[in-house]
């Protein structure tokens, strides 16, 4: 049986992406006073990408029921050694954007790193307005302390992304 790498790390970082989002969703913790209406455009994007996510990938359910599965089993290798490099990353530091840090995986994953830009299933997010969400959260972003934490996710998302390109 012949399991394209690349699709699979991919499956695995949407599945990351995706949990991350489901956990932090609900939570209402204002770490850093920005306005309500980017408030509400990172909530509609991280929605969108949800929504999107939640096509491509199967439930939670399916990758724990056939965890024996060879292409399973990889794909919850990858999604592991992802969680790993991010908590590593984070570390000394724990303070994160999980809204940010999503965005950018996904941008260095489909946009720098090109990877699944002919891939029918992934195409949504090559084709993601990921640089105006980058202007969103760094450029136009008056919060300085907010804006370095942004680009502190951009860096571990680069740094992940290019550690799960090699593995």
């Amino acid at each position: 049986m012949v399991i394209n790498k690349s699709s699979v790390k991919t499956e695995a970082l949407l599945l990351f992406c995706r949990d991350m989002i489901s956990s932090y969703e609900s939570n209402s913790d204002d770490l850093f006073s920005v306005e309500d209406d980017l408030k509400l455009y990172i909530k509609e994007h991280i929605q969108d990408l949800k929504k999107a996510i939640n096509i491509v990938v199967k439930p939670s359910e399916y990758y724990i029921r056939n965890i024996r599965v060879s292409r399973i089993k990889m794909i919850v290798h990858y999604y592991n050694n992802i969680n790993k490099m991010i908590s590593q990353s984070l570390d000394k530091d724990p303070s994160f954007n999980p809204a940010m840090l999503c965005f950018s995986l996904l941008a260095t994953w489909f946009k720098e790193l090109e990877y699944e830009t002919k891939s029918k299933e992934f195409i949504y997010f090559s084709i993601y307005p990921y640089g105006e969400i980058y202007d969103k959260l760094i450029i136009q972003i008056k919060n300085k302390e907010y804006k370095i934490l942004n680009i502190k996710m951009i860096e571990i998302s680069e740094n992940t992304m290019i550690k799960l390109n090699n593995i």
